[in-house]
């Protein structure tokens, strides 16, 4: 970030003399498809305000967090009269509409990708617009609006949309059936920021799951064909105190989400679900980022074969396959090691080597599950990005994960965006 020795001069003037040193104007530039009055709606700095280094600090670090941003910094001027001064917030912008991409592998030959196309600068207002196709065995689609400061610089509304068909796994004593199950799914969600390093989401999804039977092993008490409706509740809390540096990022983040889920028939009970993702990046050296992810997950501990967290490629484990295990509990940490091998103008090439582990509480069982070796699983491996530094979210992943506990698979999982 670039600072003008002026800028500490003023402010040596103002611890010696006391002078109130103001702020005249706040401009702008650099910007080409942001709006200018944009980011004075979501800065703190304002014109007439008292000049304040913090505060200027705090809004070049959350501007860089906008998808629109690629890089960010400041000016300090003296304007003509005396203890008046000009501040210049200086953007280089990001290429903002984006395909979206994940592929994935395992050695049984499985394969199953969703692609889709993202505008995140809609209007200029950092608004997010856009949707998904999925293929996995079924065809899925969904379309997406994210527009965090619609109403003010504290205030907006997300709405989403999906139609999601895949072929789930249902576990039973008597072995694995396989189900055709369809999600199709109404959110609207309140947005709220309380300052530069809070926010909170609070809304509603109602959805329709309907569950097929196809082939596999059977249940008494396990229908195999049955249609319900259910309203979801949500809440989720987010602490963010990340810097960006292009591709290296530095810092803390911890988001939790809390469900409630009440469903209007009796084939599947109601339930509460919460879990907390802690986030934490550091900078290795001049080319290194150490980055890591803890999720620590509980759900409402019935005796079901249709639990909500599930052991998959593209959540939490890379190379175990499709839905592999499901469980009312989780403890899942993944960690690794990103290193710039080139980095050159507009492009940058990075290297990673991860270990992704964790453990699932099985449905109707207790904490004791965490340490089964049935399911505890370990999946070291290697993989690249390719990156470019004027697109938002422009990171193309390829991974491979090779499982070393008791019953892995491998396989590769490919992707749009780090994997975390």
């Amino acid at each position: 970030m670039k600072r003008l020795i002026l800028l500490t001069t003023l402010f040596f003037c103002f611890i010696n003399y006391g002078q109130e040193l103001k702020i005249v104007d706040l401009k702008v530039q650099g910007n080409k498809k942001t709006k200018a009055s944009f980011i004075k709606k979501i800065a703190k700095v304002k014109a007439g305000a008292t000049l304040d280094s913090i505060a200027i600090e705090e809004d070049i670090k959350r501007i860089k967090r906008l998808p629109s941003v690629a890089h960010a910094y400041y000016q300090v001027f003296e304007a003509q009269k005396e203890g008046e001064y000009n501040v210049f917030y200086t953007i280089e912008e990001n290429f903002t509409i984006i395909p979206s991409a994940n592929v994935y592998t395992t050695n049984d030959d499985e394969f199953a990708f969703r692609v889709g196309l993202y505008e995140f600068n809609l209007f200029g207002q950092n608004i997010t617009f856009g949707g998904f196709y999925q293929d996995d065995i079924y065809s899925s689609f969904g379309v997406n609006l994210r527009a965090p400061y619609l109403f003010s610089s504290k205030i907006g509304l997300a709405f989403n949309y999906q139609n999601l068909t895949t072929q789930e796994p249902v576990f039973l004593d008597t072995g694995t059936a396989d189900y055709k199950y369809n999600n199709t799914s109404y959110e609207l969600l309140g947005l709220y920021e309380f300052n530069f390093q809070h926010r909170v989401e609070l809304g509603v999804n109602y959805f329709n799951e309907d569950y097929s039977y196809k082939r596999g092993a059977t249940g008494p008490d396990v229908p195999l064909d049955f249609d319900v409706n259910k309203l979801l509740y949500k809440l989720i809390y987010e602490y963010t105190n990340l810097d960006y540096e292009f591709q290296y990022v530095s810092g803390f983040r911890s988001v939790a989400n809390f469900q409630y889920v009440i469903s209007t028939e009796n084939v599947l009970p109601d339930f509460l679900i919460g879990w907390n993702d802690f986030l934490y990046y550091h900078r290795i050296g001049k080319k290194g980022n150490w980055a890591s992810r803890l999720r620590l997950g509980l759900a409402t501990n019935d005796d079901s074969p249709f639990a909500p967290f599930a052991v998959d490629n593209n959540l939490n484990i890379r190379g175990v396959g499709n839905t592999i295990d499901r469980g009312t509990g989780v403890i899942v940490l993944n960690t690794e090691y990103r290193h710039t091998l080139y980095d050159k103008d507009w492009f940058v090439l990075q290297s990673n080597v991860f270990v992704d582990g964790g453990s699932w509480r099985n449905p109707g069982g207790d904490f004791g599950d965490f340490g089964d070796t049935q399911n505890f699983r370990i999946y070291p491996g290697v993989g690249l990005r390719f990156m470019h530094k004027r697109i938002f979210n422009a990171i193309f992943r390829i991974d491979y994960g090779y499982g070393i506990t008791e019953d892995s698979t491998n396989g590769f999982v490919f992707g749009i965006g780090q994997y975390f």
